[in-house]
């Protein structure tokens, strides 16, 4: 009879749904890209040479652990809000750093609004290859 009570009691202790995480908050640092005066609609080799830089800015940025999340915006409306940037720091310093290596950013073809903003904590990005193709 003890040991059915114990198997019982056991059964009952694994079957119990674990706690839940405590919701928590934290500060990201927070960048909208805008066109900048350099920004032009036109292709060219020169733009392309600048976005591949870009992306490889972004790339290295992601792979570093810095940047938690990028992407561009829906630029249907072309307007001159071009993209976004989540990072780990909230340090405007450390994030102009950062972003002063993007060749969007040397050129004038992108300029950089940077804020902090406060979100929930946990915030992660995997750095897969693919997610960070352009579509």
């Amino acid at each position: 009879m003890a040991r059915l009570a114990l198997v019982l009691a056991l059964a009952a202790c694994a079957s119990a749904a674990p706690p839940k995480p405590k919701f928590q908050m934290r500060s990201y640092g927070f960048v909208l890209l805008r066109r900048g005066p350099a920004w032009t609609p036109e292709s060219t080799p020169e733009t392309k040479r600048i976005f591949e830089g870009h992306m490889a800015n972004i790339k290295a940025m992601a792979q570093a652990r810095k940047l938690l999340i990028a992407g561009p915006l829906d630029d249907k409306a072309k307007n001159e809000l071009a993209g976004i940037f989540i990072f780990e720091t909230a340090d405007v310093e450390e994030i102009k750093k950062l972003i002063a290596a993007d060749p969007a950013i040397q050129s004038g073809r992108l300029m950089a609004d940077i804020m902090e903003w406060y979100g929930p904590a946990g915030l992660t990005y995997d750095g897969r290859e693919e997610a960070l193709a352009h579509p």
